[in-house]
């Protein structure tokens, strides 16, 4: 059984943060943020009931390129001490950081050999800081055909290789079905493959990025095939409705609920 997540960044956004997370909470779902800097962290320290699945644990820096990688370094571990702050085992991780409408800010070194061994290297620093804090660091792939152009791995079979290479039960994959859409598609195939890895879940439709039912992805078949492989971690959505708010979190919910209703039109 899978557990649910939403987006803070997205939903109830007319409320403060603190309180976006306890009205996520209080529907029956986990609350999931990009980035940390610019919320009050305290609040939900002192918040015994907040409950997070995942939040960005990249500040700056980078881990493609030589000169990014202790600026890199030092923001994971800030972000992995407001993880524990916050009651968090699990954060996200992306090749270094991204601009506000998610343009590339950090190096991505010119040399193929470079790049991939200084990921690597970087990979098994973070793996050791994980280790050192007891957290999960799951590394998303980005599609560069859209969203997100020049990102170095834009594929989720880029983000499992170096996983693999690394071989640490702390460095995870997070499984983005939009991503993966846009960039490659054939996404059952990419769940089959990266199964084992996956550490985390993002949903949203293609095109538009709104809420499963909106697009052309089948997610009720993307549900199964999460099933078929056993995976029973969080699927976030991580999408903009298309319309109105509380349809859209009840057409997530319904979509990977247990037993989920016949599809709409």
């Amino acid at each position: 059984m899978f557990q649910l997540s939403l987006c803070a960044e997205v939903f109830f956004a007319k409320l403060p943060f603190p309180q976006r997370v306890q009205e996520i909470n209080r529907r029956g779902f986990l609350a999931e943020f990009w980035t940390w800097p610019r919320y009050p962290m305290e609040a939900l320290a002192a918040d015994p009931q907040a409950r997070i699945s995942i939040f960005g644990g990249t500040l700056a820096g980078s881990m493609m390129h030589p000169d990014g990688v202790e600026a890199f370094l030092e923001g994971v571990e800030q972000s992995a001490v407001v993880a524990k702050s916050i009651r968090c085992r699990n954060l996200i991780l992306l090749t270094g950081e991204l601009g506000s409408r998610g343009e590339m800010r950090h190096q991505v070194a010119e040399h193929p050999a470079t790049r991939w061994i200084t990921a690597y290297r970087t990979l098994c620093r973070v793996a050791e800081l994980a280790e050192k804090h007891g957290l999960t660091f799951s590394l998303e792939h980005l599609n560069a055909k859209v969203d997100h152009a020049g990102y170095p791995l834009p594929r989720p079979a880029d983000a499992a290789a170096l996983i693999r290479q690394v071989g640490s039960p702390r460095i995870k994959l997070l499984l983005d079905i939009y991503h993966a859409q846009v960039e490659q598609g054939n996404v059952i195939q990419a769940i089959r493959d990266s199964h084992d890895l996956i550490g985390h879940v993002h949903v949203a439709d293609v095109p538009g990025r709104h809420e499963p039912g909106t697009g052309e992805l089948h997610y009720g078949r993307v549900a199964q095939a999460l099933r078929e492989v056993g995976y029973q971690g969080v699927v976030g959505m991580e999408a903009w409705p298309e319309g109105d708010e509380e349809e859209a979190i009840e057409r997530f919910r319904e979509t990977f609920s247990e037993k989920p209703r016949a599809a709409r039109g």
